[in-house]
């Protein structure tokens, strides 16, 4: 494949994230997907000497989980006056058609029966009863596939839905404020760190993951709502870790009971726990840019991890870390 043909494969794949990434609360449990129809059609007179262009001429995401997938929604959008040009198509999907009958059919029989020329998948799908059949079944019916495109971006996309299936625990963001000096309250009492911006960037990240845990000591303390107030969607999940209910128990009950994704914003003992037994998977800090005379040091962030974004608001500092892949020798 030579430069120009995978610069317009990236172009296309990263329109599928765009796509996808609208799913981010509707999907769930099921991941995010993007797909994208493009076709070779001549911008100018057919007659012309003019190389064909590639234009899209159908994309769709998956809107709700149980609802039509992101390829029954590309299909959809194709205008009847363009359908001739399927064969000579090409279908972007961000994540690997599904060759399973579920709560809808097949998306890579879908695929087949519109007699497409070619798919290009962003990642494979760890979910067991797909895991490489869609593609096999792809390319057995004659068709041509092209499998990695962006793949790093499409596994990050879906990390929740991945982590989950690959590691059997939800996908767990450590999430905590502290003074420009470091404390996360003032002299052991709560103080005030987030701002209204802040906050509701907090909301946001609660409405989009499923569930949100405190330690014991905060909820007597605190009585904090976990809800969401600032942003639109559903709550998550509250969830109390106790004395009577070890991590590694509650991490598998949230696992069988469907939990992907779990935002932790407990104070440092409750950290700490995670920190200790490894279970996270982000870190997200909140820096204010004032100092209190002393108080609760924040977690000491452990040397695994690789910095992916930092933003400001109002004054606030939101750091944003990700776990770094292990090196293999």
């Amino acid at each position: 494949m030579d430069n120009c043909q995978m610069l317009t494969d990236e172009t296309f794949m990263r329109r599928c994230l765009q796509l996808a990434a609208n799913g981010i609360q509707g999907a769930r449990p099921n991941p995010m997907v993007g797909a994208v129809i493009v076709a070779p059609k001549i911008l100018s007179n057919p007659a012309s000497h003019l190389s064909p262009l590639p234009t899209i001429i159908g994309e769709g995401y998956h809107v709700r989980c149980g609802e039509a997938h992101a390829e029954v929604n590309a299909f959809a959008a194709v205008r009847p006056e363009d359908e001739y040009l399927l064969p000579q198509s090409t279908i972007y999907v961000s994540l690997e058609p599904c060759a399973h009958y579920g709560k809808t059919p097949p998306c890579a029989e879908l695929i087949i029966k519109k007699r497409v020329r070619r798919v290009v998948v962003g990642c494979i799908d760890p979910f067991a009863k797909v895991q490489g059949r869609g593609v096999e079944m792809l390319r057995q019916a004659g068709i041509e596939v092209t499998v990695g495109v962006l793949e790093q971006e499409c596994r990050w996309l879906n990390r929740r839905f991945f982590t989950y299936h690959s590691k059997h625990r939800p996908y767990i963001i450590l999430k905590w404020a502290q003074t420009a000096n470091g404390f996360i309250d003032e002299e052991g009492r709560p103080c005030q760190i987030s701002n209204e911006h802040t906050r509701m960037f907090s909301h946001q990240l609660r409405a989009e993951e499923d569930a949100i845990l405190v330690g014991h000591t905060t909820d007597i303390r605190e009585h904090p709502q976990l809800t969401v107030r600032y942003w639109c969607g559903p709550n998550p999940k509250r969830v109390v870790l106790t004395r009577q209910r070890p991590l590694p128990q509650l991490i598998d009950d949230l696992y069988q009971q469907g939990v992907q994704s779990l935002i932790v914003e407990g104070g440092r003992q409750t950290h700490e726990a995670f920190l200790s037994a490894d279970l996270y998977d982000e870190i997200r800090i909140e820096t204010a840019p004032f100092i209190v005379n002393g108080g609760t040091r924040a977690p000491q962030l452990p040397p695994n991890l690789r910095p992916y974004r930092q933003e400001t608001w109002g004054g606030n500092t939101l750091n944003y870390y990700k776990v770094a892949p292990k090196k293999h020798f």
